[in-house]
């Protein structure tokens, strides 16, 4: 599975979606206690926080769906937890050591899959030739080229990572894209003003930074007022036994391929930072806590991917 690295974001210095073949489960949406689902009129929540549309609010082909909130971790087991509690030196180091071979792995362990999630996060954040974007825990570019892509040489975006290794891997994979520039920065303190990019992405990076719903207030910021906040993210199918499964699995096979290439210590991180990581539903609050609106999301690969998107305020 990809693992962007986490960028930490300084206060200041960086469409619509088109289908995608990914096969995906039901579109879920939580239903906010106290209320039902099948009511689309209910009131909005006692303390004032934006509520996620009911069923009869969405629009046509909008990724919620209705199911209701689980009350444990991704892992289907453990408590969800606000952050990643290993030090954030020790995650940038740690990829700093995987950088040569990050889209080796990744190939090898997602099956060439990758490449259609990164499409559809390209897609759900919205944009257009001209736009600027900004991809946080951006890894070795894979993402943030393919939103260089899309935006054009008249467009901007800013890739961002907290590992000098990642950032040093991407700008040799990536020489000749002129609307493209990485920079080494904390996914927490972006090297951004406010309200500079139509949109920003996160793909497989979220669940290492040390507060959630820090890093999405963070992205929140730097996108002017109706722009998209995407991430892409690691999840566990369900039913949760399915996932009990696939987690045992996955916390076998990745440190077993890491070690083809000298890094199974660093791959036994990559299992144990679901653990605990918020499940679809929980991420849906944690944006709306946020401050994002419009909050959805869609399950890729058959439940193992999660994709978000949700939008600033206008």
């Amino acid at each position: 599975m990809t693992t962007s690295q986490p960028a930490r974001t300084g206060k200041s210095t960086q469409g619509k979606p088109k289908p995608d073949a990914v096969p995906t489960d039901e579109p879920r949406s939580p239903t906010p206690a106290g209320s039902e689902a099948s009511d689309p009129q209910r009131s909005a929540p006692a303390d004032g926080s934006p509520q996620v549309p009911a069923e009869g609010d969405r629009e046509e082909g909008d990724p919620l769906g209705d199911a209701p909130p689980e009350r444990v971790g991704a892992d289907g087991v453990s408590a969800s937890r606000s952050g990643n509690p290993v030090p954030e030196t020790d995650v940038a180091a740690m990829f700093d050591h995987i950088a040569p071979v990050y889209d080796r792995m990744n190939t090898l362990m997602t099956l060439g899959f990758d490449g259609r999630w990164r499409r559809a996060a390209v897609n759900a954040a919205h944009l257009s030739p001209g736009d600027a974007v900004i991809d946080v825990a951006c890894g070795t570019g894979k993402l943030a080229g393919e939103l260089a892509e899309r935006v054009g040489p008249f467009g901007r975006v800013l890739a961002v990572d907290l590992a000098p290794g990642m950032i040093a891997e991407a700008r040799i994979q990536n020489p000749d894209l002129v609307q493209l520039e990485f920079t080494v920065a904390d996914a927490l303190a972006l090297p951004s003003s406010e309200a500079v990019f139509d949109a920003a992405t996160i793909a497989f990076g979220l669940r290492n930074l040390p507060n959630f719903e820090a890093a999405f207030r963070e992205l929140a910021r730097v996108v002017r007022p109706g722009g998209w906040v995407v991430c892409l993210e690691l999840s566990v199918p369900r039913p949760r036994i399915w996932g009990r499964i696939y987690h045992g699995a996955f916390r076998r096979s990745a440190p077993l391929l890491g070690s083809l290439f000298g890094r199974r210590e660093a791959y036994s991180y990559l299992p144990r930072s679901l653990e605990g990581f918020p499940n679809p539903d929980e991420l849906v609050r944690t944006m709306i806590r946020a401050g994002l609106v419009e909050v959805s999301y869609r399950r890729l690969a058959l439940g193992a991917v999660a994709l978000h998107r949700g939008r600033v305020p206008r």
